[in-house]
């Protein structure tokens, strides 16, 4: 039995694992400003693709590779919706906010100098003007659609994502064991049993139409096509 560092590779393993969780903040610059990268430290943002990545090569393996192996249905899962919603709506409020940022720069600079001479990198003056910008937002949009604190939008642009990116691996780890309580696989019924037809009772006949053909050597047939019962020949 391989024990924890009588393997190279797992003794590097084991050192990055303990300074992703604990490690201490770095003066990197030599500015006295330590730079901290650990999740001790406040760096949750790394959590996403932390725990979408476990979710995927770990968990969901596990789970589908036990007696847990089943059908079910990623895409219609509340938490992969969320996720969905988290990347692009991640992409496209940061796409916003640097379209903001380019029209609203505030010139330090003459006509005939580049507008990138009147900056300097880590420069504590915003080189921006984020009430003109975010106001004029707010006239395109709503009012309540713009931020007028650098602090609260940036924690928006970073926080949406990656709340996102949890639930898709909360959802990924519950489809793994086949916890299928959260989707929308069942149609919908009123008060008396009667079904309401919705477009989700189209797109469950397209998925089994879909399994199907799948294998078509395997004989699949749908659960509702499998539970006929067989008539009785005599003779």
């Amino acid at each position: 039995m391989v024990r924890c560092f009588d393997d190279p590779y797992l003794i590097d393993r084991n050192f990055c694992i303990i300074a992703f969780i604990a490690a201490p903040p770095v003066d990197i610059d030599g500015i006295r400003e330590p730079v901290s990268g650990s999740l001790l430290y406040g760096n949750n943002i790394i959590s996403a693709p932390v725990a979408a990545a476990t979710a995927v090569f770990l968990i969901y393996p596990i789970g589908q590779g036990s007696f847990s192996d089943g059908e079910h249905n990623i895409l219609r899962h509340p938490f992969h919706m969320l996720g969905v919603a988290g990347v692009f709506g991640g992409s496209l409020f940061s796409a916003m906010h640097g379209s903001l940022v380019t029209s609203s720069l505030i010139r330090e600079t003459t006509e005939n100098e580049s507008a990138n001479e009147g900056y300097k990198f880590g420069q504590e003056e915003e080189t921006y003007n984020i009430v003109a910008a975010h106001g004029y937002f707010g006239q395109l949009i709503f009012q309540y659609a713009s931020f007028n604190n650098s602090r609260s939008l940036h924690f928006f642009l970073a926080a949406w994502p990656v709340v996102g990116i949890w639930f898709t691996a909360l959802g990924i780890s519950t489809m793994a064991f086949n916890l299928n309580g959260f989707n929308f696989n069942q149609s919908v019924v009123d008060s008396q049993g009667r079904v309401i037809n919705t477009w989700a009772d189209i797109i469950n006949r397209a998925n089994l139409g879909m399994e199907v053909m799948h294998e078509r050597n395997a004989h699949n047939f749908p659960l509702d096509l499998a539970a006929v019962e067989v008539p009785s020949i005599n003779g």
